[in-house]
Parts: C-alpha cells; sequence; structure tokens
C-alpha cells in the first residue's frame, strides 16, 4: 500500500515552482499510507507525489516508475500480482529496471494502450504520465480496492489516494455534498438495489471508477473512458457442480498464495468464521510465522467468534491475539474524529471502529508487519447473505429479492409507488416497468448491487482502517477470477451452490476442521450482541454533554438538512441498556454527515490528531473472558418463567429449538447450547441459581447474558 498524488496543468500550460509546496503537503497528508520513503517530482505541466509503504522489494521498488526511454512515468499504489508472466508475456520481454511489481505496467501500456490492465491480476490505482502524447491515465482494479480521487477545473485537475490530500490545493472546494449522501439508498439502509454511481460525499469531488481506465489530455483537457471489466452476465452451461466446486478451491487457493507473497511480515484478522478460516488454511507453509488478530468485543463473545477463532488458531498452529474491547469502553469525541476523518465517509460505525484498533493493536504488538490477509468480500458473491436477509430456501430468497427489485424500479417510477402503499396490491409488478419477476434477471440485480456496495463501504473502509496504521489490507476472495466463476453459476445450480456458502463449503471442506467448515455464519458486527455496540454509540454521542451532536449540529448546511430538536429529543429517549435499536446506527450517520462537513472546511492534519491508547489483548483468561462478557446483575434467588405470550418449541427432530413470541420464531437455539439447557429448565418454580448450576462457569456466563437480554427484550419475567 503506498499514496499517490498528482497535478497537472490543461491547457498546455507548466506547472510553476509555487506547486512545489502544494505537493509537499500531498506528501504530508499521505504520508500514512506510505511512511518508509517519500518522493515528488515536478516536470512541464505535471508534479506527482508518491509515498511508500514497502511490502515487495523494499530495496529497490522506488516510485515514480520510468520507462527505458523516458516517455512514460508511473506512480502506483497497490500489488501486481502476476507481474512477471505479465512481463514474460510482452515482445522480447519487458526491460524492468527495478524488482517493482507494478512496472510492468509501464511497458503494458506502451504495448496494448488503453487495454493494458485486460490481464492484469490485482489490486491497484495509478497515475501514468505519457509525456509522448500529453495525456495522463489513471485507472483503478477491478473492485476499486485501491482508492483513486480528483477535482478538475479549467485550468487544472489534482489527483490524490485520499479525499482529505485534495484540499492541499486551495482551488479544491471544501463542501459536504449534502444532497447527494442523502440521496445515497445505502446510507439510508434503503430496501433497494444499488444502481447510482459511488458516491464520494464531497461537492467537486470525483473518482476514478473500478475497473476504468481514464485519459486526459492535458492539451485541451477531453477525457475519454474505457472500461476494462464488466461483472459477467452469461452463465456456463457446461460445467456441473463438483467441477464449480472443483475451480472454486483452485482458484481459491492461487489467490491466497498470491496474496501472501511479500518481503515483509504479513498478519490475519480471523474472525472464527469460515471465511478468514479458510484463508489461513490455503495459505499453507506460508502461515508459518503468521499472527492472527482477533476482536473480542461482547458482540463477538455472544456469537462464538472469538471462542471459534482461538480455537482454529491452535487448530492450524499460529498465535492468535484477542483484542479486548471492554464492555465500557467508548472512544472520545476527538478520537471519533479522528477516524471518521481518517475513513472519509458518513458510513463510519462500530465495524470500522473495530478493524482499525485491530489494526493499530497488531502494528504496534508487530512492528514489522506492513500487510493484513482478510476474509472480507466473500458472502457477496457465494451466497452468504441469503439467510441474512431473512430467506429460509432458495425459493423464499428470490422471494426477498423481488420484493427489493419491485422497491427499486418504484424509485424510478415514484408515482406509482401509491398503488403499494399498503396491502392488498392489485397492481402487477411488471406494471411499473414491463419487467418481469425473472429469477436469473432478479440475482444478476442483486449481483451488481454487492458489487456497488463493495466499492461505496466495504473496501472503502478496509483500505483506510488499514492504511491508518502503514498497513496493506490484502483481500484474496476479490479474485476476479473467483468473482467471474460465481457469477457464472447456471440458474440451475444456484440453490445447490449458493445456498449457504456451499460452494465454498465444500471447496474447503477437507482443509478445515467440520466446526469451521459447517459453522453457520455470523455477522461480524451485526446479529447477536448488537446491543454492546449501539451502547458504545449512544455514550459516544452523548459524551462531553453531547460535544459530537453540538458540532455536527453547527456544522455548514447542517441547519438546512438535520432536524437538531429531533436529534436532540431521540439521543435523549434512547437508554444505554440492551438497545439493538437501528436508529442508534442511523442517527450516528446522520451527525457524520455534520461532522464531516465541519472537518472539511478546518481540514486538520491526521498527525495533529490522537488516535488514544491502544488496547490490549486478553492474557490468561482465554477469550470466554470477564473483561467482555458484561454479566448483568440477576438474582439468583428470584424464579424467571416465560411471558404469557412466548413459546418455546422443537422441530420433531429437537436438532433446533425456537423461541416464538407472538406467533413469529424470533430465535433460534442450537441444541447442546447452555442457554437452550437453562430455557428447557424453565418451571416457574426453579430460582436462576439452580437454573444456571448445571450448566458448569463457562457456561453459565454465556446463559446469563442470553438470560438478561431476553428479560430486557420480554421473553422472559420473574415470576411474581
Amino acid at each position: 500500500m503506498c499514496g499517490i498524488a498528482g497535478i497537472a496543468r490543461l491547457g498546455g500550460r507548466t506547472l510553476g515552482a509555487e506547486t512545489d509546496a502544494v505537493l509537499d503537503r500531498l506528501a504530508d497528508i499521505l504520508d500514512h499510507r506510505g511512511p518508509d520513503e517519500r518522493e515528488t517530482l515536478r516536470d512541464d505541466a505535471v508534479g506527482l507525489v508518491f509515498t511508500r509503504l514497502a511490502l515487495v522489494d523494499p530495496e529497490d521498488g522506488s516510485q515514480p516508475l520510468v520507462s527505458d526511454d523516458g516517455s512514460l512515468v508511473l506512480v502506483a499504489n497497490g500489488e501486481v500480482y502476476n507481474h512477471r508472466e505479465l512481463a514474460a508475456s510482452l515482445p522480447g520481454g519487458a526491460p524492468l529496471k527495478t524488482g517493482s511489481d507494478c512496472e510492468v505496467l509501464l511497458y503494458l501500456y506502451r504495448e496494448h494502450g488503453l487495454d493494458f490492465l485486460r490481464d492484469v491480476r490485482g489490486m491497484f490505482a495509478l497515475i501514468l504520465w505519457d509525456r509522448a502524447r500529453n495525456q495522463l491515465v489513471l485507472a483503478r482494479d477491478r473492485f476499486g480496492i485501491k482508492p483513486l480521487y480528483y477535482h478538475r477545473d479549467d485550468a487544472r485537475i489534482v489527483l490524490s489516494s485520499e479525499i482529505k490530500g485534495l484540499f492541499a490545493d486551495p482551488a479544491t472546494p471544501r463542501r459536504f455534498d449534502w444532497e447527494g449522501a442523502l440521496a445515497t439508498p445505502l446510507l439510508a439502509s434503503a430496501g433497494t438495489f444499488n444502481e447510482a454511481p459511488v458516491s464520494t460525499w464531497f461537492e467537486g469531488v470525483e473518482l476514478v471508477p473500478a475497473a476504468t481506465v481514464e485519459r486526459i489530455d492535458l492539451a485541451d483537457g477531453r477525457t475519454t473512458r474505457h472500461r476494462y471489466w464488466e461483472l459477467p452476465e452469461d452463465s456456463d452451461e457446461g460445467a456441473g457442480a463438483p467441477e464449480f466446486v472443483r475451480r472454486y478451491g483452485e482458484l481459491l487457493e492461487e489467490s491466497v498464495q498470491e496474496c501472501v507473497t511479500a518481503d515483509t511480515e504479513l498478519g490475519l484478522f480471523l474472525s472464527g468464521g469460515i471465511d478468514s478460516s479458510a484463508v489461513l488454511a490455503l495459505a499453507g507453509d506460508k502461515r508459518a510465522g503468521m499472527h492472527t488478530f482477533t476482536a473480542l468485543t461482547g458482540g463477538t463473545f455472544d456469537n462464538g467468534d472469538a471462542e471459534n477463532a482461538a480455537w482454529i488458531a491452535r487448530e492450524l498452529g499460529v498465535p492468535n491475539h484477542q483484542v479486548v474491547f471492554p464492555p465500557d469502553h467508548v472512544p472520545t469525541p476527538q478520537e471519533w474524529l479522528r477516524l471518521l476523518w481518517l475513513t472519509e465517509t458518513p458510513m463510519c460505525g462500530p465495524e470500522v471502529y473495530y478493524k482499525h484498533e485491530l489494526h493499530r493493536f497488531a502494528r504496534a504488538a508487530r512492528p514489522g508487519l506492513r500487510g493484513m490477509l482478510l476474509g472480507a468480500a466473500s458472502d457477496e458473491f457465494n451466497g452468504g447473505y441469503a439467510r441474512d436477509m431473512g430467506a429460509r430456501d432458495w425459493p423464499s430468497f428470490l422471494g426477498i429479492l423481488s420484493l427489493v427489485d419491485r422497491d427499486t424500479r418504484l424509485a424510478r417510477r415514484p408515482a406509482l409507488r401509491h398503488w403499494w402503499a399498503q396491502e392488498p396490491y392489485f397492481v402487477s409488478p411488471k406494471g411499473i416497468d414491463g419487467l418481469d419477476q425473472d429469477g436469473d434477471r432478479l440475482y444478476r440485480a442483486y449481483l451488481r448491487s454487492e458489487y456497488w456496495q463493495i466499492q461505496q463501504y466495504n473496501v472503502w473502509h478496509e483500505d483506510r482502517t488499514a492504511a491508518g496504521s502503514g498497513v496493506e489490507a490484502r483481500v484474496p476472495f476479490l479474485d476476479h477470477r473467483l468473482v467471474e466463476l460465481c457469477a457464472r453459476i447456471p440458474e440451475r445450480l444456484r440453490p445447490e451452490l449458493l445456498w449457504n456458502k456451499r460452494i465454498l463449503r465444500e471447496a474447503v471442506g477437507s482443509r478445515l476442521p467440520e466446526r469451521i467448515a459447517e459453522r453457520p455464519k455470523v455477522p461480524f458486527f451485526y446479529g447477536e450482541g448488537t446491543y454492546h455496540s449501539y451502547r458504545m454509540l449512544v455514550r459516544l454521542m452523548r459524551a462531553d454533554s453531547g460535544a459530537l451532536v453540538e458540532r455536527a449540529l453547527a456544522a455548514p448546511g447542517a441547519a438546512d438538512f438535520i432536524d437538531g430538536d429531533r436529534v436532540r429529543a431521540h439521543l435523549a429517549e434512547i437508554g444505554e441498556g440492551r438497545t439493538d435499536a437501528p436508529s442508534v446506527e442511523m442517527l450516528m450517520r446522520v451527525l457524520n454527515m455534520g461532522l464531516l462537513a465541519q472537518l472539511a472546511v478546518d481540514a486538520p492534519r491526521l498527525e495533529d490528531t490522537s488516535p488514544g491508547a491502544v488496547l490490549q489483548e486478553v492474557t490468561g483468561g482465554g477469550p470466554v473472558s470477564e473483561a467482555v462478557a458484561d454479566l448483568p446483575e440477576l438474582p439468583g434467588d428470584a424464579v424467571p418463567v416465560f411471558a404469557e405470550n412466548v413459546l418455546l418449541l422443537t422441530d420433531p427432530a429437537g436438532a433446533d429449538w425456537y423461541l416464538i413470541k407472538d406467533g413469529e420464531i424470533e430465535f433460534v437455539l442450537q441444541a447442546g447450547s447452555p442457554t437452550l439447557e437453562v430455557l428447557r429448565a424453565v418451571d416457574g418454580r426453579t430460582p436462576l441459581a439452580g437454573l444456571l448450576a448445571p450448566v458448569g462457569a463457562e457456561g453459565e456466563q454465556e446463559a446469563r447474558a442470553d438470560v438478561g437480554n431476553l428479560l430486557d427484550l420480554g421473553f422472559l419475567a420473574w415470576a411474581g
């Protein structure tokens, strides 16, 4: 990972010496992305900046890179995994002068023009100056893993890996885009497919789209855009399920092996689920000496992630650092402002905070670590989110997608929305725009939406949270060959391969213990234990007499878009107990918008802000620790009973048990869990202490926490 930036004059003008100060400011702003080295270049109409984090060839990988004839100059951020085979494929080979994996891009461009990235595998953003043609060439990888933003006017264009870098140039506007942000469905958690271009959140700030090459003629400013990759829309009808599973396993292993190639230490975020565990297993002998890092929060304690991460790390023989987020831990308002300015997105929330702190701990514990492997971006393309959306099976998943599709189409025809305002519906969805509820069309619309969301949220925050600690995030599941394979699974095989991530489970089942390979998916943040994170946000918003709230409400434009009285009233109503109300996170996003609007005006340097003390790992007690258990104070002599509208039922096989409230299944309890054992023993006579005794010390912590939650949610009550 590195930082790249630049300034170019348009209209045949050259850069003067006064530009050097702007280039130096750009380098300062991007220093956290590349603390190992910095270089600046100013020549004719172009100035370039490069700050380096050295993972490959630390001794001989400086940039800018220049072609052998001096006509091409390149700064690039990221990794080209297949650079050796690409160099060998060029006629006569490539006259490489360094060990940089990015140098081959110069000669691919000279050979193939705008199609030069067609066969490149990796993650990258680049600025290439074609001196002979007086053109700038800008490009990003297929998924936008590495960022590149710019602002341009008639006189010049300024570019940067991060938006804050653009503000080094006084001509860049510093205004938050309130209307654009509020119109972004993802920010409002709207139940529609994401179709709009990726938002940059700031007025006048553009980004180079993923899978795209932009060419800017510096003589007249004319711009051409070439898209070199698209998410496949066709199916591979010739292969059966076993063939898809075999190819998926081979491609994933090859991708992992490419991602673990480095000349410096790499780590891995280990969640205890199949995704990150598969990356660890497929690393093979490269995992020797690799350290893994797990967030030990109230949520990961409750949902079993922390326990399973520690277990699989022991099974595969690698150290696992469980980083403790104590129950009373809350970032200060100043620390939150720093994180928000680092990430540059109102989507900043608990998940982003946890990962940022994991990176900080990893870098402090392992100073030589420069890269972090992630299990991210698996679910989006291999069927990982169907159950999270409430589906029971593949047909019900398609039924949910049809509702999302209908609302997406209605957003384009708002005059028809009133016909679907309430049930029963008498108008066919086809009447909206003539489209049938075709299963294949629905699923492909879903894939395109997930592809968009990865760019707007996932890779955005993964890049920034890692960059804040001088670490490069590597994402093996975003090998485009893997994504293409899953996208081409024909409709007839999707229920078999894409329900509950079967293609991944089958592909790595022989490489992982069954406990992990068949473990149900649990979200890193959403789901069981979410109330821990929401309580943290509530305490953050209330800290220092609501300092963040008042700062956000006083920001430029906030009075026109935020109802301050409602914000204050809602925050006053929210309790600090076991609230799972999504409104907490939505309120934080609203405040984030105001805070970003204010930060853009002041544009602080990250180096002038403090991230706070680095968290510590659990020692001695293992992942089941009172440090995060947050056990409620419950009277042992009181007798719990089920509420009148609650039933505990099981299926005929007794494999799963269900807590049903008002006729609706609210919780599924697995056989053998301590909480289920306690609930099955509830008889209206036995006090809580007697119910907890049979499950043992470790089981008691889990069961006590769940009983407290069920009491708060009204599933249980005290007798009398």
